[in-house]
């Protein structure tokens, strides 16, 4: 058996979403569009001092944004009883995103288009959003720290330089506990990458979902198709009647399934999105619908009027004064309550 040190592919940035029971291939495919209906009934929202944040879209029927709504126009209601809404943010207000870039092996021969369209994305962001970068292969090195200043940021994307082995977990860990932990206000992480792992050191797979879940970002996990290149690489290497393995010994179609399933689960806990570029152009179409998604979400914030001490699974609904209007939030979150007193605005 021969194996194969594959190196894995990743851009990250960060979010806020649940899911659970995704369907997961060996060689992951294309997903289809989801919709506001099809969004997972267990979608989790961070309860951070009881107060529960909610990213929403609202769109006209061409799905057109709807930009400059009001406070008073949205209501919000938890398990059918309308609550107060007493944290609001416009459209307008400044996002922090993190971008993760895997810069392992397998992008030697595509790290110059990669890295033009992730400067391409960061300048289609607002003039006032910031963006810190990361790179990993088997090291994790943080390219700039969070700057508005898009020279900064070019040179920061451009310094990227490939190396062996992939440690996906651990440089989730570091932006999360390290990195996005910090930041107030609005913020995301754009994770690129296959998914699959190959050198973390004490990060796992579990603690990253959950350390993820519990942070009040967005996280948009790009997954892209390396699967190919990967058994390419072991066929020109006379392994055609072998079983092509990663550099853990486990085969490339359970770690491929196994990433397929992290990066789906990621999103989906933190209320960002799961996106598949099995092209350069798709990955491309990829970054300007995330840019566009962040310029055009509001977020609204409430303290639950049901204060039990029992952690629960409670039901959203958002709704808006306005006729004609399509309206995309997240529909439950799981109810955790803090200690002491929750804080009051």
């Amino acid at each position: 058996m021969r194996t194969v040190a594959t190196g894995v592919l990743l851009l990250s940035l960060t979010i806020v979403f649940f899911g659970a029971g995704f369907q997961v291939q060996a060689q992951p495919q294309k997903p289809a569009k989801v919709n506001e209906q099809e969004l997972p009934e267990d979608y989790v929202v961070r309860v951070n001092t009881n107060l529960v944040t909610v990213p929403v879209s609202v769109m006209d029927r061409q799905g057109r944004f709807i930009p400059d709504l009001e406070q008073g126009q949205f209501h919000l209601y938890e398990n059918g009883v309308e609550q107060k809404i007493a944290h609001f943010d416009s459209a307008e207000r400044p996002f922090t995103v993190a971008l993760l870039l895997d810069t392992s092996d397998s992008t030697r021969f595509k790290l110059k288009d990669i890295q033009d369209a992730a400067i391409a994305f960061t300048e289609q962001l607002r003039p006032d959003d910031r963006v810190m970068v990361a790179a990993f292969d088997k090291r994790v090195t943080m390219l700039t720290e969070a700057t508005s200043d898009r020279r900064v940021l070019q040179d920061a994307i451009r310094r990227a330089r490939t190396g062996g082995g992939t440690s996906l977990y651990q440089a989730v860990e570091v932006i999360v506990g390290e990195r996005l932990n910090r930041v107030r206000g609005r913020k995301a992480m754009v994770l690129f990458t296959d998914g699959v792992d190959t050198t973390s050191l004490g990060a796992t797979y579990e603690r990253t979902l959950r350390q993820a879940q519990e942070l009040d970002a967005l996280v948009y996990a790009i997954q892209y198709h390396t699967y190919d290149d990967a058994v390419s690489q072991s066929v020109s290497s006379g392994a055609l009647n072998t079983q092509v393995t990663t550099s853990k010994g486990e085969s490339l179609q359970t770690a491929y399934a196994r990433g397929n399933r992290y990066l789906n689960l990621m999103a989906a806990r933190t209320g960002g999105r799961f996106y598949y570029a099995d092209t350069l152009r798709r990955l491309t179409e990829v970054f300007t619908h995330i840019a566009q998604e962040l310029r055009q979400q509001y977020s609204v914030g409430y303290y639950p009027k049901n204060q039990l001490v029992n952690a629960e699974q409670r039901q959203i609904k958002v709704q808006v004064s306005l006729p004609g209007v399509v309206v995309r939030a997240r529909r439950s979150y799981l109810f955790k309550p803090a200690h002491g007193k929750p804080e009051r605005q």
